[in-house]
Order: C-alpha cells, then structure tokens, then sequence
C-alpha cells in the first residue's frame, strides 16, 4: 500500500502505491490507519491528496498543529508540487501552460473549459518516451480534481492506464505519480523527491531506457527554470 520515505517528529512523507485508495471506499483498508500502525501514531493527519490511479508522495502531519500550519502553507500556495506522468500520445505543444475552469462531465470525469473565472492552472514541460508516448513533468499551481489528468488530455496526450480519461488504453498502472514536493515547516525549507524506477510497484514504464534519462534531467525540478507566470 505505501512505503515510509521519511520520518520527522511532526510529519511523515510516504510514497503512496498506485491503486490505492486515500480514502476507504470499496472495502479498501484506510491508508492513515495502516500508515499509523507501521509508524506508531496514534493518528495521522491528511494534509493533500492523491488519486487513487495516482502514486508518490503523500505528505502526513504527526500532529493537530503540525497538519494546521502544514494545511496552510498548501492553502497559501507556499508548496510546489511536481509530477511525472507518460501520456498516450504525442502532444499538441511539447511544454507550456495549461489553463481553464474545470466542470464535471460524465460519470466519474471532470473536463477542462476555455472560461478563467476560477481555472485548474498546470504548467509542463515534457521529453521523448517510448514510440507514441510521451513523458511529462508537471508542475500544478492549483489543486483541482483530476487537474493533471484532464489537462493532458486536453493537449491530445492522455495518461497511459488512465481508466476514465484513456479507456481504450491497456497497460499495468494510470502513469500519474507525484514525483516531488517543496513545502515551507517553522522557517525551514524541505525537499523530498521519490524516484519511481527500480520498483516493481511503481510500473514498467518507468524503467524504459528513454523515458529513465528523461526523469535523470528532472531530479531537481525546483532548479529547472520555469516561466513565470500572473497567478
């Protein structure tokens, strides 16, 4: 279900599996509660989310006023979050901005629309992959459901595995995983990055040999120079 990557007395950093679920729904054991058991907290606090399809790190406060300035900092936009994703195909632009109000659609999906009243704000760069694929690194300025999912299937390169947004794609996981994470705690800057090559829990692609060089360029994606942009 998940793997410990860091302990510190007011929080933890795990790197969530795909397919598993943040919330108990279906039956699923609460992911907090199993954490919880491993670490030996009494109770754990869900600062952000992640999709159940959606793999990496997920950030946990230890504690009631740990999770309370942890919660803030995500609501003040203090924290940056980088993601990994490999899409079905190629692209309509190579990198860029990806920007609009988001509404939901059929069934379990949300679309993405050209209206900015209170838009889903993405920026990406992206590198070769595999022969019709495409490897992206993604950078959300915002927390919309399914944000990066939806906008990568607006420039015509859905998520490989992706059961709602890429149905008729077959492949062992949705390839979404949130690769890192830069967040302010008491005046301290911390960065944790979570690599998903090397685990057979995390998905073949990964270890592909072109797709791999390009997550070797994007180890720092705090010191890649992102454009500027208004929020």
């Amino acid at each position: 279900m998940f793997t410990i990557l860091h302990t510190h007395p007011d929080f933890l950093i795990i790197n969530k599996h795909p397919n598993v679920s943040v919330h108990k729904d279906d039956g699923d054991t609460m992911l907090l509660q199993e954490v919880a058991m491993q670490s030996g907290d009494e109770k754990l606090y869900l600062i952000h989310r992640l999709d159940k399809m959606t793999s990496g790190i997920l950030l946990l406060g230890r504690t009631a006023k740990a999770a309370s300035e942890l919660s803030q900092a995500f609501a003040d936009r203090q924290v940056d979050k980088f993601y990994l994703a490999i899409g079905s195909k190629k692209p309509k632009k190579k990198q860029g901005l990806i920007s609009g109000d988001m509404e939901r659609s059929r069934r379990a999906s949300w679309k993405l629309l050209n209206s900015q009243n209170n838009p889903a704000v993405t920026q990406f760069f992206s590198a070769a992959a595999e022969p019709g694929e495409r490897l992206f690194l993604c950078k959300p300025h915002t927390g919309k459901t399914h944000q990066i999912r939806v906008a990568l299937k607006s420039i015509g390169s859905a998520i490989v595995g992706d059961p709602i947004y890429n149905s008729a794609s077959q492949a062992d996981r949705g390839y979404l995983h949130a690769f890192a994470l830069s967040f302010p705690f008491q005046n301290e800057i911390f960065r944790f990055v979570c690599d998903p090559r090397n685990d057979s829990k995390m998905g073949e692609k990964w270890n592909q040999e072109t797709v791999s060089q390009g997550i070797n360029d994007w180890l720092t994606p705090w010191d890649i120079s992102w454009p500027k942009i208004n929020k």
